[in-house]
């Protein structure tokens, strides 16, 4: 195999699968964070998100990425909506209640997607597109459109984390939730603001898997794992670390391909998960511990 086919076939892929799976894993993180728990629905509300933006290009005849916002404020909403109606009444029970309660809600979000969209895989677009070759690299449009948004969005959300109120108000809240309660945060709004941009965060992830592989319902399930070892590998409740972790679980799946065969790839993120739980349970950016 030369550098260039490496590049092609494992960096490239590995650079785009990392980017969808660091959208997912900020979202993990936020909720982590936040509300404190592990949120088991957060594939499922990505998958949710893709067949939303599916929907729209389908009914309103518009291109893919004009359905993308419709799909962030569709999920963002669902998001805040599941919060209020199954999470809000368990924050003083047992942390493991809620855990199992997002368990149902994925399986509620997921069975509405097979209901309205059935069980076969979709497409945004149909047809073959050809890449673009630059210096022997071969990428297409929507990979390289891919990685440029997923960096946009991470760089909006960490300025927003950092300059504004409400962005101080999460930070404060993830530090010391009781704390920012008597320092006058309003923490319903801060809880159902962290919930909109988890929401919104998932729709993209799930938006850009599908156009670039194909649209399944069980494809946010399956994205789920590499989703939290990306979050436990940056270290939880660090947007950066999110990053990074989701770059590397992509980029470790795609050339782990070299030596393993293609089935069991999906296996590489369970090893970086455990892995990672054994010996730095804080992450490589020092975040809380799971």
């Amino acid at each position: 195999m030369t550098l260039l086919d490496f590049v092609n076939f494992h960096v490239v892929p590995g650079l785009v699968l990392g980017s969808i799976y660091a959208l997912g894993a900020i979202g993990v993180t936020l909720v982590f964070g936040v509300m404190r728990f592990a949120h088991l629905a957060h594939g499922d509300l990505a998958t949710l998100g893709a067949f939303v933006a599916l929907g729209v290009v389908r009914f309103a005849g518009v291109g893919p990425w004009q359905a993308l916002p419709v799909a962030m404020l569709v999920a963002a909403a669902v998001a805040i909506g599941a919060d209020r109606l199954f999470y809000e009444h368990l924050r003083k029970r047992p942390l493991i209640l809620t855990v199992i309660a997002s368990l149902g809600v994925a399986l509620m979000l997921r069975s509405l997607v097979q209901v309205g969209f059935g069980v076969d895989p979709q497409s945004y677009v149909r047809g073959l597109v050809r890449p673009d070759v630059f210096f022997g690299i071969r990428v297409r449009e929507r990979e390289v459109l891919t990685v440029l948004t997923a960096f946009g969005l991470v760089a909006a959300l960490g300025a927003f984390l950092a300059y504004t109120r409400w962005g101080k108000a999460m930070r404060a809240m993830s530090d010391n939730p009781d704390l920012a309660r008597l320092s006058g945060v309003d923490t319903r709004v801060v809880t159902a603001l962290t919930w909109g941009v988890v929401g919104a965060l998932a729709a993209a992830a799930g938006f850009f898997l599908g156009l670039n592989t194909e649209l399944r319902s069980m494809m946010g399930w399956q994205m789920l794992l590499p989703m939290f070892a990306a979050a436990i590998l940056g270290g939880v409740g660090r947007v950066e670390g999110a990053l990074l972790g989701g770059l590397v679980v992509g980029l470790v799946e795609e050339t782990s391909v070299i030596f393993l065969p293609a089935q069991y790839k999906s296996a590489t993120a369970f090893v970086i998960l455990l892995a990672m739980l054994a010996v730095r349970p804080t992450g490589l950016l020092r975040g809380k511990v799971l």
